[in-house]
């Protein structure tokens, strides 16, 4: 297996505007990933991302830095990167997330990249990239849950 990238394609049943607010937005961030998100949704920003109670001692806490912030088209960012260190290829995971307008909806274009470049040893990369793989299975399809409730109620 390659490590290389992530990908996948996923339909939602919203406008590219509406799931550009939902990847981009830490109050619906949130909602479908993390447990808790801070960052502004412009290129250069620099935030966190956390999985767990803060209060908690096991919390984990991920620096993220935005790359490209084009609505409704295209967010990116980058985490996966030591903290107090400046995201740059070869030190971090790039997330993008590609907004197509298609018939009502969106064609979501995920990806997540950098994996090699990293340069994790082998078993740590295939270690990380299985985890990645199994978490984006998991995250992406409560993203298009969290949409399909966003857009029923309003």
């Amino acid at each position: 297996m390659e490590y290389g990238s992530i990908e996948r394609e996923i339909y939602i049943e919203a406008t590219p505007e509406v799931v550009y607010e939902v990847v981009s937005r830490p109050e619906h961030l949130r909602e479908w990933w993390p447990d808790e998100a801070e960052l502004e949704p412009v290129p250069g920003a620099a935030g966190v991302i956390s999985f767990g109670d803060r209060a908690a001692p096991d919390v984990k806490v991920v620096p993220v830095t935005v790359v490209e912030a084009d609505p409704p088209r295209r967010f990116s960012f980058r985490w996966v990167y030591d903290e107090g260190e400046a995201a740059t290829v070869g030190n971090s995971l790039l997330v993008t997330f590609n907004l197509v307008p298609s018939g009502a909806g969106t064609l979501l274009r995920f990806s997540e990249a950098g994996f090699r470049e990293k340069g994790w040893e082998a078993a740590v990369l295939e270690e990380q990239y299985r985890e990645h793989v199994t978490g984006w299975d998991y995250f992406l399809p409560r993203l298009v849950t969290y949409i399909a409730r966003l857009v029923s109620t309003s």
